[in-house]
């Protein structure tokens, strides 16, 4: 890219700051208030910072010194940095779910940007859904943007067991309830699995969708793979906050960025780390956000079928958890190893090229992240089903079941409620096999509401004391990304709006076939048909508030779950804010 092509003048801030006008002299008076002078601002990009530290977000905890990084960054580069506090959206503590919430913080972050006197932003996340949220109201906004990821958290341990977080908590859950594993031993797990500030460090969706904007372009190369407890940490923020002044001399936009080829290189990479089910839909809501809405489902059935998984991490993997992946060449070393099913001319937030980027990366342990000809699962992470239980689709993620499920009929035992559910699964009396198939639904986008992690349902009770740890489940929802199991997700179009779940009944036998992308209810049409004439809506979820906004503007999964009037093709661009 060609450096300071745009001149002091043209700076989005001048604006604010540089006319000889009463309205611009509040700007410079209240700027002056906060102990700031015309040498802090004059012929200098203004950065904010998107921080979405809070004192309820774990994974954040070290933003609140992080960002001191980013600005002396900034500040070196001869920007003026700007803090602005953002929604924080802790996969921990927020309830009902942070999807329902997703989009709040796109909304919020965009209008952020758009209503204060900035030129460039560096965006603060990495707990899940502070990622996709971010970017996308970034997208929208259009102003030079750079993601610093808040990075995984270091290996949890217990008794001299490596711990993953997530993954070991479904594990070790399971063998409290078989009764394996005392009181103690379950406090003990508690204080280990999370030993640091980070995000989950298994490959769940904090992980994946941090890789998912490295890959992108959208970070410095390697920043997604860096455990944030790692000084390299903090010299990345602050040569983040150095990047981000220039890319504002360059107007370097997402636009310039996010190409379709750019995403089509995140769903490659998606498949070899053995990413979240998340990732989907995510993935699927930037792209119609940057104007690529033909990026859907079939992008990732394709991929899915040419990419093996290479990363032998938690839970598609074995043995290793995010700090093993860094330390072994962390993404670059992933991507270097499949540079030849990747757009290499993607451009990226360093002004250089993806295949630029990476060039000479190295793998330091092929355990880890395997050769091409060694994967750890042969195909892509994610398989996408369709049949007359999903038109639209669903997801499994193959690489994290056991294989003898990948084709399997057997009887539904359906639960309209996570509540009935939750009640039922753990009595001795309850009428299943591990050939069963547990049905939840009502758990959509609409239904949840919000589409809760409600997708890697229990095993039941009795069945856990026989020794069953996987069995087949089908929702509506979603599921964390830290976990595993025979889970079917996202089935689209939700039952809450009349879907073909809806339709299904206790003893219906459902059949799925993974090699063959296939997922049906073995029920006539004649029967659906009375079954449908029959069926009636539940009750509304919200009658007033950002609850009953959500539900009428939510899109379904296969479509990104966006807002309909955030979608780039819902309407003209914003226009910039007027300064009178």
């Amino acid at each position: 890219m060609t450096a300071a092509r745009k001149k002091p003048e043209e700076l989005r801030s001048a604006r604010w700051f540089a006319p000889d006008d009463l309205r611009a002299f509040g700007h410079r008076s209240r700027a002056m208030q906060m102990g700031y002078g015309p040498e802090d601002w004059v012929g200098k990009p203004v950065i904010a910072i998107l921080n979405t530290w809070s004192e309820a977000q774990p994974c954040h905890m070290h933003f609140k010194s992080r960002v001191d990084d980013v600005k002396r960054g900034i500040l070196q580069a001869g920007g003026f940095p700007m803090e602005l506090p953002a929604l924080s959206l802790s996969e921990s503590f927020l309830k009902p779910t942070t999807m329902l919430y997703r989009n709040l913080l796109a909304m919020d972050a965009e209008e952020l940007l758009r209503g204060h006197p900035v030129d460039g932003v560096v965006l603060m996340g990495g707990c899940d859904k502070t990622t996709p949220a971010l970017l996308l109201g970034a997208i929208s906004m259009g102003i030079p943007a750079i993601y610093l990821p808040a990075g995984p958290m270091l290996r949890g341990n217990w008794k001299g067991k490596v711990l993953g977080s997530g993954s070991d908590a479904w594990k070790y859950w399971d063998e409290r309830r078989a009764g394996k594993i005392s009181d103690d031993d379950w406090l003990d797990v508690e204080a280990g699995i999370a030993r640091s500030y980070g995000t989950c460090m298994t490959m769940g969706t904090a992980a994946t969708m941090m890789a998912m904007a490295e890959t992108l372009g959208m970070t410095l190369p390697g920043a997604s793979s860096i455990p944030a407890a790692d000084a390299n940490h903090i010299r990345m923020a602050a040569e983040t906050g150095r990047r981000i002044v220039d890319m504002v001399w360059e107007d370097l936009t997402p636009k310039k960025i996010l190409t379709r080829e750019a995403f089509l290189n995140a769903i490659t990479v998606a498949m070899a780390v053995g990413c979240s089910t998340n990732a989907i839909i995510h993935l699927i809501a930037m792209a119609r956000r940057a104007g690529h809405e033909d990026v859907g489902l079939d992008d990732f059935e394709r991929a899915s079928r040419i990419v093996p998984v290479i990363a032998n991490i938690r839970p598609s993997g074995d043995k290793y958890l995010m700090e093993d992946f860094f330390y072994a060449g962390g993404l670059p070393g992933l991507l270097e190893q499949i540079r030849g099913q990747l757009h290499l001319d993607a451009m990226t937030v360093t002004g250089k090229t993806l295949g630029e980027n990476v060039k000479g990366a190295e793998v330091y342990n092929d355990d880890v992240i395997r050769p091409v000809a060694n994967p750890i699962y042969k195909e892509g992470a994610l398989a996408v089903l369709k049949g007359n239980l999903a038109p639209d689709g669903c997801v499994i993620k193959p690489s994290a079941c056991a294989p003898k499920f990948l084709k399997h009929t057997g009887p539904a035992l359906v639960f309209d409620d996570y509540t009935s559910m939750k009640a039922a699964i753990d009595r001795d009396d309850l009428d299943v096999t591990e050939d069963t198939v547990l049905i939840l639904r009502n758990a959509g986008p609409q239904g949840g509401p919000g589409m809760p992690e409600w997708g890697m349902l229990p095993i039941p009770k009795k069945l856990v004391k026989q020794g069953v740890r996987d069995m087949v489940r089908l929702s509506d929802s979603r599921m964390s990304g830290t976990s595993y199991g025979a889970c079917i997700l996202h089935v689209s179009p939700e039952s809450y709006i009349g879907g073909p779940l809806a339709l299904v009944k206790t003893g219906d036998m459902i059949s799925l076939d993974v090699d063959n992308r296939t997922i049906d209810m073995n029920v006539s049409d004649e029967e659906l048909a009375r079954r449908r004439a029959a069926w009636k809506q539940p009750e509304a979820r919200y009658e007033r508030g950002y609850g009953w906004m959500f539900t009428r503007h939510i899109k379904q999964a296969n479509e990104g779950c966006d807002f309909d009037f955030l979608e780039t093709k819902f309407g003209a661009p914003v226009a910039e804010p007027s300064i009178y």
